[in-house]
């Protein structure tokens, strides 16, 4: 009996040897899908008034192409009325820093006096909440009233990303009417919402799946782990010629 025992344990160990490297791949490629750090002004690329960047995506939500026709236009419009606008999209911000927290401190950063900050329109989107802000210095308040600007940020930029989260779109639309009314233009006002009925979806996530498969993985592995040795042992008992034969 003790032999047995000896060899079911030697089995057990042998298993737990085999099946440690497949955990362990496992494993990292879980944390390696884990969300990516959170992103604060600190981080962000020095810039002052006069730079030729219009659009910093670190959320990576606007395509090459819509990135260069936004720059365009807002390269444009800061040429022809010495008004700028930029864009900024952020994956993740810090723990306790919301859209327009993280909005003010990177306007002040980047636009450290009242002069500088005159001329100066910051949009700002969190990718992971879609929650917007925006920024404006004193000299665009004329034309860019808060009650204006704050509806490009929470209906011209949102609306499109309730919609499916049609980020090009959105900022293509907040661009052209941020460009209208900082042009002396009439408002064109934010889009027209149509309502419609969804049906939430039955399917998960490819993130959540991944998840899912990693972690049924892991589970299985641990059982297998365990119950192999004992049905081997009993196995092996079965199969043993009776010793009163």
């Amino acid at each position: 009996m003790t032999h047995i025992l000896q060899q079911v344990f030697r089995m057990k160990k042998l298993l737990i040897r085999l099946i440690l490297p497949f955990l362990t791949i496992i494993l990292a490629a879980s944390l390696s899908s884990a969300p990516a750090l959170a992103s604060g002004v600190y981080q962000i690329p020095n810039l002052t008034a006069g730079d030729s960047t219009w659009v910093l995506d670190q959320g990576d939500v606007i395509s090459r192409i819509n990135e260069g026709t936004i720059s365009s236009s807002l390269e444009n419009l800061a040429k022809q009325t010495g008004k700028e606008v930029r864009f900024v999209t952020i994956h993740r911000l810090d723990y306790g820093e919301t859209p327009e927290s993280f909005g003010q401190a990177l306007f002040e950063k980047w636009f450290p006096s009242k002069e500088a900050q005159a001329n100066q329109i910051l949009l700002v989107l969190d990718t992971v909440t879609n929650g917007t802000a925006i920024i404006t210095g004193d000299e665009v308040k004329p034309l860019l009233t808060d009650t204006i600007a704050n509806s490009v940020a929470e209906e011209t930029l949102a609306a499109p990303l309730r919609d499916g989260n049609k980020y090009n779109q959105a900022f293509l639309d907040a661009s052209d009417r941020l460009v209208a009314v900082l042009s002396g233009q009439p408002d064109p006002g934010p889009p027209q919402i149509v309502d419609t009925v969804q049906v939430e979806g039955t399917f998960k996530k490819a993130g959540e799946t991944d998840k899912g498969n990693a972690t049924a993985w892991v589970v299985g592995l641990l059982i297998a782990a365990t119950i192999i040795p004992m049905a081997t042992y009993y196995i092996y008992l079965a199969v043993q010629p009776s010793s009163e034969g």
